[in-house]
């Protein structure tokens, strides 16, 4: 069976409204979080590159 276009964007409409949109506090805290992640696995890998870095350098005496 297909779908006329009417019909495709009078559900695409329906499905958009059972959408739960976050609050603006919601939202921030979200983006906080993900900034603050991003941040310390930056941290670590920053670490881990750098020790890395530096045991190669040992090892071939550089």
């Amino acid at each position: 069976m297909k779908t006329t276009p009417t019909q495709f964007f009078r559900q695409v409409r329906q499905e958009i409204s059972k959408i739960t949109w976050p609050t603006r506090k919601e939202a921030l805290a979200v983006s906080v979080q993900v900034l603050l992640v991003s941040f310390f696995a930056t941290a670590f890998f920053f670490g881990v590159d750098w020790v890395c870095q530096w045991l190669i350098q040992k090892i071939l005496g550089l």
